[in-house]
């Protein structure tokens, strides 16, 4: 179903009952799983690859070029899982170097206007709000929650099942399980909202909050010696704290407190 105003590369690859409306365009490098739909107005460029069920909204441009200046021009990639939402004006860019594609998993949703620049790695169930920015290179875990006008600086890492306020300035990486917010952004707490929606076992929150107030409470305190009062716990034992752990000692540049 391809509305005749829609511009379609005959090199492109549609799948099976692919709806495309009005007055989109589809480069010849793509790839559309099954059942995707294109309502109108939609950009598809570049070598992108996209799984089943993606639906895109007017003026959603996919898979443009990187902006970073130290691209030269070689192939770079796109790849999208499945049944990802792509709302007005939203843009995603294609990695700067062949051997590393910007990525989305399945099942998240980018609202109007937010950005995923060149070299992201997005996972499962994450949703950027209006006008949230990411620069390039950063690692989104899953079921991050970003609220409206929030940004994050190149490189960051934000983890699993956080959520950020709107307009936070994000410069270090965002603990999972944590709430981040403001500007210059800081920990404000657990999400145990989230956490409680998505399942979690009560023994599992209260090893968290455990751990939470020796990880982020005492701010001035050095946080290599919370981490190894930590590990003396019984918290350390469940398999959310030694995520946190994992998270925070692997940290390049930083976590947010």
């Amino acid at each position: 179903m391809i509305h005749p105003s829609a511009i379609v590369s005959p090199l492109a690859q549609i799948g099976n009952q692919v709806r495309i409306g009005p007055f989109c365009v589809v480069g010849a490098h793509v790839e559309l799983g099954d059942e995707c739909v294109l309502h109108s107005h939609v950009v598809l460029e570049g070598r992108s690859k996209f799984g089943r069920g993606n639906e895109f909204f007017p003026f959603a441009a996919i898979g443009g070029k990187s902006q970073d200046l130290k691209y030269s021009g070689e192939p770079t990639f796109l790849e999208v899982g499945d049944h990802n939402v792509f709302r007005e004006n939203c843009t995603v860019h294609r990695g700067s170097q062949e051997c590393l594609p910007t990525r989305l998993g399945s099942h998240n949703l980018l609202l109007c206007y937010s950005h995923v620049a060149h070299d992201c790695q997005l996972g499962n169930h994450i949703i950027l709000s209006n006008s949230v920015g990411l620069a390039g290179h950063i690692v989104v875990e899953d079921y991050v929650i970003m609220s409206g006008l929030a940004a994050a600086h190149q490189f960051c890492r934000l983890g699993a099942h956080s959520i950020i306020g709107g307009l936070s300035k994000i410069v270090q990486d965002v603990a999972p399980f944590t709430i981040v917010d403001g500007n210059p952004a800081s920990t404000r707490g657990l999400n145990l909202v989230g956490l409680q929606r998505r399942g979690f076992a009560e023994d599992d929150i209260r090893a968290l909050k455990s751990a939470y107030k020796k990880l982020f409470l005492k701010k001035e305190g050095n946080l290599a010696n919370a981490i190894s009062s930590l590990k003396a716990t019984h918290a350390a034992d469940t398999p959310q704290v030694a995520r946190l752990i994992h998270f925070i000692e692997n940290s390049e540049r930083g976590v947010t407190r």
